[in-house]
């Protein structure tokens, strides 16, 4: 597992996807979706924030100017809410996306979250940052011992992240062929991975 100095470890960028159209929804973006009447897209991003990530940054995609109407993410974050013209290819585009953004940022890793998973909040965001303060520059929390999100990234790994992110797959191609340097964080007891996807999984948000 490569390691960072503890000089490196200065901040951790929180990159929260939210750019999905909801198409097994019936076209509801995902980021307006609520959570006692907070749209879920506000709620992620406060708890990258709690969590301990700076800066936070949004990539938004379908239904961005409601998105941006509808909240005030530029306030909360520090930062306006990147928009992906290509989120209909899917999440690789949103996370190329974001890592792009946060090239210049000086971070010595980003922390990457989905805004579709309503269980997920600080208490896991926090644990992972902990491991990468620790040495790790590729992390995820885990559930029962099975990798889930958030999922961290040292610095020196995105550009081949970034590279590998096509269609809806994600990092997944990059994770998969990385397997071994993964350091898993237990988060079952603090999250829940569970994401939604359907209209019966809208009982997530009760």
């Amino acid at each position: 597992m490569a390691r960072t100095t503890e000089d490196e470890r200065t901040s951790v960028a929180g990159l929260l996807l939210a750019a999905g159209g909801g198409r097994r929804l019936g076209g509801r973006p995902k980021a307006l979706l609520e959570q006692r009447g907070t749209p879920l897209v506000e709620r992620a991003a406060r708890e990258l924030l709690a969590g301990g990530c700076a800066p936070v940054r949004v990539v938004l995609g379908a239904a961005a100017e409601r998105v941006r109407a509808r909240t005030d993410l530029a306030a909360l974050t520090g930062h306006e809410p990147l928009v992906n013209p290509d989120w209909a290819q899917g999440m690789g585009s949103s996370l190329r996306v974001g890592l792009r953004a946060l090239e210049d940022s000086g971070a010595s890793a980003v922390l990457v979250m989905l805004v579709d998973q309503p269980g997920m909040g600080a208490a896991a965001v926090a644990r992972v940052l902990a491991a990468h303060r620790a040495g790790a520059d590729l992390a995820a929390a885990s559930y029962d011992g099975r990798r889930g999100h958030p999922v961290l990234f040292g610095a020196e790994r995105w550009a081949e992240v970034a590279a590998s992110a096509t269609g809806d797959r994600g990092a997944r191609a990059y994770l998969r062929a990385h397997a071994e340097e993964i350091t898993l964080v237990e988060c079952a007891d603090v999250a829940a991975p569970d994401d939604i996807d359907t209209p019966e999984d809208l009982t997530l948000l009760e």
